[in-house]
């Protein structure tokens, strides 16, 4: 009895990679242009077609 032994390789990348994009700007209200370094709160607010920023005092004009 003879045996036919099949020989396999595989080969296997173990070093994982992630590509990670993000981007930064600068939070400011979208009417007056005031931040957080002016001493008011920033809200987000969704639009139809867009996420706009306002301050605490425009927010409430929305």
């Amino acid at each position: 009895m003879m045996m036919k032994m099949n020989s396999t390789t595989m080969m296997q990348d173990t070093e994982l990679r992630h590509e990670i994009q993000s981007s930064v700007s600068k939070v400011e209200c979208y009417i007056c242009g005031k931040g957080l370094a002016d001493g008011h709160s920033i809200t987000a607010k969704t639009l139809s077609n867009a996420i706009v920023l306002f301050c605490d005092v425009h927010y409430s004009m929305q």
